[in-house]
């Protein structure tokens, strides 16, 4: 009987379980964070699919800019974008 009065009883494993749930259920919170977010960026090819786009795009707008500022000709122009094309 001397035990359960001492306060050492039921309160510490109430606490004890309590706080053990609460940092199971955050790991397991967290963890379907980083699922999710893994789960929703793209993969290695369309990154870098992408990035070789906006790349190709890159290159003919500065070849473009070139060209109306008078540093290339037409024909050097020409010449330079169906090297960008294949």
């Amino acid at each position: 009987m001397g035990g359960m009065m001492d306060g050492s009883g039921m309160g510490n494993n109430f606490f004890g379980g309590f706080l053990s749930f609460g940092l199971i259920l955050l790991i397991l919170i967290i963890a379907i964070f980083f699922i999710i977010r893994w789960m929703m960026k793209p993969n290695a090819n369309e990154r870098n699919s992408n990035d070789r786009a906006r790349g190709e795009t890159r290159s003919k707008e500065v070849l473009k800019n070139r060209l109306a500022s008078g540093e290339i000709t037409e024909e050097e122009y020409d010449r330079l974008r169906k090297k960008l094309d294949d």
